[in-house]
């Protein structure tokens, strides 16, 4: 943990750095695009298709499907993983498997340094118990603090991050030095745990508690090099802010909550409209899904 003046320096000497030409170049770039609208948010709307039926497949009954359906002819480029170098594989696959949520991840060394990281490889994968996984990706000769906190002191926040702060929560992700506190070049606050000791993000309107439940190296099968450690995180408290739950008041309301999402490259992504498709009722289907297979009820 940084002490006082050297925050004091580390602010200083932030506002006072050059800029590099690469951050200039996607400065300029940046300008020339739309601004940003702040206030266009989640909404619902109807389905894509609201006519569809059993066995249909893709619709022909809308442009949207007839587009998609001719696209085909312009074929298919297969990718055989192992022969691609790896900066191809990750861009294929980052830029394939969208949108991906954010994990904000707090931790704490063993001898108190602070630690704060956005992840996108993450999601939660169970409820019962509470479970939410993270991977932590290798560069060769670079350290990652996440990943070393926790596995030696077992705990660790997630936060989710909003638009409000997307900047901030951002450039966390650049590769410091560990005795660099991010919490203090984001400029974001560390509110205080109830379970665990690392904080989480007081900015951000879902804090998620965590313990160690387990843990996977992960390594390359040709070379045996670690390249990810897979953590499984088992949620002890969750903290929500009130002015984001839904009318239930156990869930939690996406247009409210803004949520950001990673895309391929350098892109995020946030919530724009959405639909509802009720699960599949196997009473009120079953009897035309046997029909349809020529079998009787």
């Amino acid at each position: 943990m940084l002490r006082k003046t050297a925050r004091g320096s580390l602010r200083q000497a932030l506002r006072t750095a050059p800029r590099s030409s690469a951050c200039s170049a996607s400065r300029r770039l940046q300008s020339s695009l739309p601004k940003y609208d702040p206030h266009r948010t989640f909404k619902l709307t109807q389905p894509p298709t609201p006519s569809w039926d059993l066995g249909e497949g893709v619709s022909t009954t809308s442009p949207l499907a007839e587009a998609w359906n001719a696209q085909e002819k312009e074929g298919w480029k297969h990718c055989r993983l192992e022969d691609m170098p790896r900066r191809d594989v990750y861009k294929m696959l980052t830029s394939a498997v969208i949108p991906r949520p954010i994990a904000f991840v707090s931790s704490l060394s063993p001898d108190g340094q602070r630690n704060l990281a956005p992840m996108s490889y993450f999601n939660v994968i169970a409820h019962n118990p509470p479970l939410l996984t993270v991977s932590f990706s290798f560069s060769p000769g670079v350290q990652k603090d996440s990943r070393e906190n926790i596995l030696n002191t077992k705990e660790f926040t997630v936060s989710i991050i909003s638009d409000t702060f997307v900047e901030a929560a951002n450039v966390t992700s650049v590769t410091a030095p560990p005795d660099v506190d991010e919490w203090v070049v984001s400029g974001l606050t560390p509110e205080p745990s109830t379970t665990v000791k690392p904080p989480r993000v007081k900015e951000s309107a879902v804090g998620l508690e965590c313990t160690l439940y387990r843990h996977l190296d992960i390594t390359a099968p040709d070379t045996g090099e670690l390249t990810h450690t897979l953590v499984l995180g088992l949620i002890m408290d969750v903290h929500v802010r009130n002015a984001v739950l839904a009318a239930d008041g156990q869930s939690v309301d996406p247009a409210k909550l803004r949520p950001v999402a990673r895309l391929g490259g350098a892109a995020y992504a946030t919530l724009g409209d959405g639909f509802e498709l009720g699960r599949p009722s196997w009473r009120k289907l079953g009897e035309r899904v046997l029909r349809m297979l020529g079998r009787s009820a």
